[in-house]
């Protein structure tokens, strides 16, 4: 990778984007010529375009009702430059810049949430872990309407995104419409130091592991590893398999994505990008070892696994190492290019696209799950069942050599399958491929 580019993708508070960060625009290659003027493409503007600019710039400046000044009016004019390209392309003041410094180390004031401009509106991607929006019960895909009773306006949403962070303990009260509603709820928030802890594990059953990411932080690969290391542990031998969870995942840095990724592949790409510029032309690759020793794998996905995470998602599933199972991701598949202007402002331009091992690209299409789950939740039966009945429940029965051993799921494990419909799915197919493995002690005997 030229040592100009540092290479990351992430989800700010206010827009999703992959992220190549250059200290300085990118150099002029041989083939960047200025075109001839009329040609498409053309670097000469259109003399008709600098009028109808000039003309639309006086107007507003002798008849709009407030005085503008021409400070406000140029800034105007470059955000809705880059506005109009795409969602993600945008001018980068000094505050969104602090953001995105703090989006990577995982802590910062707010509510946990990751919004995205959508058609004037502003759009919930996935609220953070334990974080108050998640608790409020906001959801990936609902649309925030109102902040503290006033109206999200299209033309001024990064003031609306701006005011969701704030000092903590400070109150905000969001109108959110769910996704299938007609109308809106208040929600009443409390602004937190979010601190993202961006993996957390168990073992849903002895040899079956649960692992969960968040985000993709600085740190993610190495908490994955020590989770991974700290379950093994406690489970007193190797991981029959384990289920990945990148459901509401809304990004982070490609860097950690492509460690994760490579900590359960010994080979193969994990993710290229392609775009006009030659440094946008990047490969990842896998090196040998797998955390797992080649253990089973299903891993969750849904319309909020976005950016980075669907990365990780399309390696494991391309190189045939995991089983997808949920509902088709978010679709988030290019990369913004930060070009510094100052000390203060940048601009952030669409500048290529990522494509999965397979060669596909992802953008506006999503990766498809191998098994596709419906968004259903359990629910407790209205009568108790019948209660199974066997030789164990036999008066004087003879007793089994293994009778009474903690062969069951923790009481907190057992309640979150319970009442997670999708994680359940995947801990019964991973049973089922467990079954086609040998044993762990098994594989170490013939190794």
């Amino acid at each position: 990778m030229s040592s100009r580019f540092a290479v990351l993708l992430s989800f700010t508070l206010a827009l999703a984007g992959a992220f190549v960060f250059a200290v300085e625009p990118p150099p002029a290659t041989p083939d960047a010529a200025p075109k001839a003027a009329g040609t498409p493409g053309a670097d000469n503007v259109d003399l008709a375009d600098l009028r109808a600019f000039t003309a639309v710039y006086s107007l507003v400046k002798q008849a709009y009702v407030d005085d503008i000044d021409d400070h406000r009016l140029m800034q105007a004019a470059i955000r809705g430059l880059l506005a109009g390209l795409d969602p993600h392309s945008e001018y980068l003041g000094k505050e969104q810049l602090d953001d995105l410094t703090e989006d990577t180390t995982g802590s910062y004031a707010g509510l946990g949430i990751e919004v995205l401009q959508v058609e004037g509106s502003l759009r919930v991607i996935a609220p953070i872990d334990e974080s108050p929006a998640e608790r409020a019960g906001i959801k990936a895909g609902d649309t925030i309407v109102r902040i503290d009773g006033k109206a999200v306006q299209a033309d001024d949403l990064e003031a609306a995104i701006a005011s969701l962070r704030g000092k903590p303990g400070s109150p905000i009260t969001l109108s959110v419409l769910h996704e299938k509603q007609t109308v809106p709820v208040d929600i009443p928030l409390k602004r937190e130091v979010i601190r993202v802890a961006s993996v957390r594990g168990r073992l849903l059953e002895p040899g079956y592991a649960y692992l969960r990411v968040s985000q993709f932080q600085a740190e993610t690969g190495a908490q994955l590893r020590r989770r991974i290391e700290r379950l093994v542990a406690d489970n007193k031998a190797p991981l029959r398999g384990a289920v990945l969870d990148l459901r509401s995942n809304p990004g982070g840095l490609l860097t950690s994505a492509v460690e994760i990724g490579d900590q359960f592949l010994d080979s193969g790409v994990i993710v290229s990008t392609r775009g006009r510029m030659k440094e946008s032309d990047l490969s990842f690759r896998a090196t040998s070892g797998d955390l797992l020793d080649g253990a089973p794998m299903v891993v969750l996905v849904d319309n909020g696994t976005a950016s980075a995470a669907e990365i990780v998602a399309g390696a494991l599933k391309d190189n045939h190492r995991a089983l997808l199972m949920g509902r088709r991701t978010f679709g988030k598949g290019s990369v913004q290019t930060v070009l510094p202007l100052d000390a203060e402002h940048a601009v952030k331009l669409t500048t290529a696209r990522y494509f999965t091992p397979n060669g596909t690209s992802i953008q506006a299409a999503g990766i498809q799950p191998d098994i596709v789950l419906a968004d259903l939740a359990l629910s407790q039966r209205n009568s108790e069942p019948t209660p199974a009945f066997g030789e164990r429940d036999l008066p004087n029965h003879l007793k089994g050599a293994n009778e009474g051993d903690g062969g069951d799921a923790s009481g907190a494990s057992k309640r979150d399958l319970q009442q997670d419909y999708a994680l359940n799915e995947a801990l019964n197919a991973l049973k089922a491929l467990a079954l086609r493995r040998p044993a762990p002690a098994e594989l170490h005997k013939s190794g």
